[in-house]
């Protein structure tokens, strides 16, 4: 028997979410016969075509309709995770249709009301047709959502460089390459025991190979743990020596 979602949410919402969830699995079935999409084996698969276009144009296209949400269950363990931190400020890096965004906002929509602390999702998305469909979506949910979230639209290494927050948690969920450039992009604004995840670190390794070096190297301050997620979540907390 399955536990009943930790999500605290009204009924549409949730509603919302499932649907959401599954539309996503329907395209990632299409697209991989692995049933879960890497952004780094498409691209790779672009670039052996050979084809006159750019490989990253055409995978910017075949991804502009696309979901490729975060899994329902990662969801629901970020939003607890962030419930258990009292986390305020959060850093959503891949907001896509903004699936994931939903819990984020709903989480801390709660922490800053048992905390009384200010706080912001701040999401990003590089497509301004993804950017439009998501906040729809967030309108659907109601303005207890939609006032929880900062949505910057463009390149996230530019759009995330300044007025950043003290950040609690940082979400990768984007792709590979651009990972460990964003985690040193925020890194400077990371709390003492800030928690980074970041999606599908075993099935994606190889293209995580420089991010996970870093979080891995003592001299950089985080502990980390693979949640045993499907294609696996990795868990990082900042602890720097020099504080």
């Amino acid at each position: 028997m399955s536990s009943p979602s930790p999500v605290d949410a009204p009924e549409h919402v949730l509603k919302l979410l499932s649907e959401l969830h599954q539309k996503s699995l329907e395209q990632e079935a299409v697209i991989s016969k692995k049933r879960k999409v890497f952004s780094s084996e498409i691209l790779g698969d672009l670039e052996d075509k050979k084809s006159t276009t750019n490989p990253q144009i055409e995978f910017d296209q075949l991804m502009l309709d696309k979901f490729i949400a975060l899994d329902e269950d990662k969801c629901q363990f970020t939003y607890q995770l962030i419930n258990a931190m009292g986390a305020t400020n959060i850093v959503e890096a891949g907001t896509s249709f903004g699936v994931s965004t939903i819990y984020l906002s709903l989480a801390i929509s709660k922490t800053k009301a048992a905390t009384g602390k200010p706080g912001i999702v701040i999401a990003t998305e590089k497509e301004h047709e993804k950017a439009e469909v998501a906040r729809t979506y967030w309108a659907q949910c109601g303005d207890g959502v939609q006032k929880e979230i900062d949505l910057r639209e463009g390149d996230l290494l530019e759009t995330l460089k300044d007025n950043l927050p003290e950040i609690d948690l940082l979400l990768l969920d984007i792709w590979a390459a651009l990972a460990l450039p964003t985690l040193k992009t925020v890194l400077p604004r990371l709390r003492r025991g800030a928690v980074v995840l970041t999606d599908n670190t075993i099935s994606g390794a190889k293209g995580y190979a420089d991010l996970l070096a870093f979080l891995r190297d003592p001299a950089n301050g985080f502990q980390n743990m693979t949640l045993p997620f499907t294609n696996g979540f990795e868990m990082s907390v900042y602890h720097p020596s020099d504080q």
